[in-house]
């Protein structure tokens, strides 16, 4: 017989894993199926930032600038160890935007969101000001304001993580291959990456598809709609680091699109992100030679250290599901989400568009939405609930000193990364481990086994690149025989285990 939950989530990049979160956490049995790795495409490919977005402001979208300001405050105290403050500078540029319209547009950012911890704006002098060596000759003024950076891809893992503490089933790499509407609930077809069909069902289902959504509710859904996507690429650029100070760099081009340039894994700096209308497969974006241009260019016209397409270490693209608005420019197209309730039969949420910063605040409004569909769920509670799995100590400089305390043979570095990856979680991950050694294989950088087979129990990693690209950015520092070590190891350990699915009771 079938399997039923309360509600169905198609899709595991951040929305559908803040929406099984939520839910599971108001009562509702609940299941998450995605096609490939959580977080396997756009959700992973951001510019890493939690942010208002400066510019929206210039398209007059103070609504969603708000909405994600606010947004701000709350996932600084939901997850301290992979989101943390980060403090911008705009050089001033007189033919570009006047003083006064950007001492207008940050006092908005300022205020527009409920900005508690953060520090606001203000006027520096650059030739005093330690952004202000790395640039190039003729900047003398410049802008500082507040946002956050986030490892966006974990952010959705420790959505998922914490949803199948509360009980839900969480199926990555399980295609939703077929799904029925009832008058009382959908009849859904899984196949799993083996190939292997079950059926499910379930009270209510949510499409969390981002780029698929259109495709879903057409070729799977079978359902008919009215909206459309307009699917935007967005790329950047990894490259050695262009500057030593902890600041990040907002730079305004000549076509009026805003390129960041980011502190990034303390050897590198991130530069993007591009706007490129996209018609291709959404599972496969690649960075083009054009837009490597433009982003060079682009950080060429500020930095006195040049950069070219040959100093690229790495380069990622992701597919931003925006919903059409008849914009000529990609760049213009609103970052704001739809969500659609069809009560037309068992229900069926859409989600259309949304961003990295709103995940929560949508997840919210999606189980209010379905409440009255689902009449067991309980209130909202993220907003004020239980941080995410890691996130109980919002002093991560001092978790990482009684880490090191309790561990002291562990490099100071790597205590650093454990604790900004994993939070309080790290005991579990080194265990009852005296030294290095006790770690068992090091695979490169500093790897080893534990790490491994932490990620392998609890994060559903399964091949080479969940672990050195989404559970963490050591594929800068692996070169390619230790990453091919890596992959056989995976390779025979998930032969080994067959790849159980883990199921945590409801309590």
């Amino acid at each position: 017989m079938a399997e039923r939950f309360d509600l169905l989530v198609v899709g595991g990049g951040i929305n559908g894993a803040g929406i099984a979160r939520d839910a599971a956490g108001r009562g509702l049995s609940v299941c998450l199926c995605e096609q490939d790795d959580l977080a396997a495409h756009t959700s992973s490919a951001s510019t890493k930032l939690i942010h208002g977005g400066l510019r929206y402001l210039e398209q007059f979208e103070f609504a969603l600038v708000g909405k994600a300001l606010a947004e701000r405050e709350v996932l600084l105290r939901l997850a301290p160890h992979v989101t943390w403050p980060l403090r911008f500078v705009l050089p001033y540029q007189s033919h570009l935007r006047p003083v006064w319209m950007i001492r207008l547009g940050l006092f908005l950012y300022d205020h527009l969101g409920r900005r508690r911890s953060l520090p606001g704006s203000r006027r520096v002098n650059l030739r005093r000001h330690p952004a202000g060596p790395p640039l190039r000759d003729g900047f003398r003024i410049g802008f500082t304001y507040s946002d956050a950076w986030v490892q966006d891809a974990r952010l959705v893992v420790l959505n998922a993580m914490d949803a199948r503490e509360r009980g839900a089933i969480i199926l990555p790499r399980t295609r939703c291959i077929d799904a029925r509407r009832g008058d009382d609930g959908w009849e859904v077809r899984l196949q799993s990456r083996h190939g292997d069909i079950s059926t499910v069902r379930a009270g209510a289902l949510v499409n969390a598809t981002g780029p698929w959504a259109v495709r879903f509710l057409d070729e799977v859904a079978h359902v008919g709609h009215d909206h459309a996507l307009r699917l935007v690429k967005g790329s950047h650029i990894v490259v050695p680091r262009l500057f030593g100070h902890d600041h990040a760099y907002i730079f305004q081009q000549p076509d009026r699109r805003i390129v960041f340039a980011i502190p990034y894994e303390h050897d590198f700096t991130l530069v993007g992100t591009t706007d490129v209308d996209y018609r291709a497969d959404p599972a496969a974006p690649r960075i083009d030679e054009a837009e490597t241009r433009y982003l060079c260019e682009a950080a060429n016209r500020y930095f006195r250290r040049s950069i070219a397409p040959a100093d690229v270490a790495w380069s990622y693209s992701g597919v931003r599901p925006l919903l059409e608005d008849e914009q000529s420019s990609a760049a213009k197209v609103s970052r704001d989400y739809l969500l659609e309730l069809d009560t037309h039969g068992a229900p069926l949420l859409n989600v259309f568009g949304g961003k990295l910063t709103t995940y929560r605040r949508l997840a919210e409004e999606a189980l209010d939405r379905l409440a009255s569909q689902l009449s067991k769920a309980s209130p909202a509670w993220t907003a004020h609930g239980a941080p995410l799995p890691g996130g109980e100590r919002s002093d991560l400089d001092a978790y990482q000193r009684e880490l090191q305390a309790g561990y002291p043979w562990l490099p100071a570095p790597m205590a650093w990364r454990l604790a900004r990856s994993y939070g309080t979680r790290c005991t579990r991950l080194l265990g009852q481990a005296r030294s290095l050694h006790d770690l068992g294989e090091r695979f490169g950088a500093d790897l080893y086994r534990a790490e491994v087979d932490y990620l392998r129990e609890h994060e559903w990693a399964v091949d080479a690149a969940d672990v050195l690209w989404r559970r963490s950015k050591l594929g800068l520092r692996l070169d390619d025989g230790e990453a091919a070590r890596l992959a056989a190891y995976l390779a025979d350990a998930s032969t080994a285990a067959n790849q159980p699915i883990a199921r945590t009771p409801r309590s």
